[in-house]
């Protein structure tokens, strides 16, 4: 009998594989005259109530909606992460 060819997949730690996948998911765009990191956040991944600043309503948990947060800030991306919004979708593309 002879050997399988099927190629075994590489081990990743967890740590890799959950970085792959929010990079992949991530993308830049330009608002108003800056870059923004927008991010979207499935409805499972959704598990506390926000207040959306595009209308001011409240996004509930289990809701599927974006995050952002500045890409060309001056005080670093430390600070820009944590000055991060949730926003509708809606919201957000208007």
């Amino acid at each position: 009998m002879g050997r399988s060819r099927k190629r075994r997949p590489e081990r990743r730690s967890p740590d890799d594989s959950l970085d792959r996948l929010i990079s992949g998911w991530r993308r830049t765009e330009s608002r108003r005259g800056s870059e923004w990191n927008v991010q979207p956040v499935g409805q499972g991944r959704s598990d506390k109530r926000y207040s959306c600043p595009g209308c001011s309503r409240t996004i509930e948990p289990g809701t599927a909606h974006l995050v952002t947060w500045r890409a060309d800030g001056v005080l670093g991306d430390r600070a820009d992460l944590e000055a991060r919004r949730h926003w509708h979708a809606h919201c957000w593309n208007l």
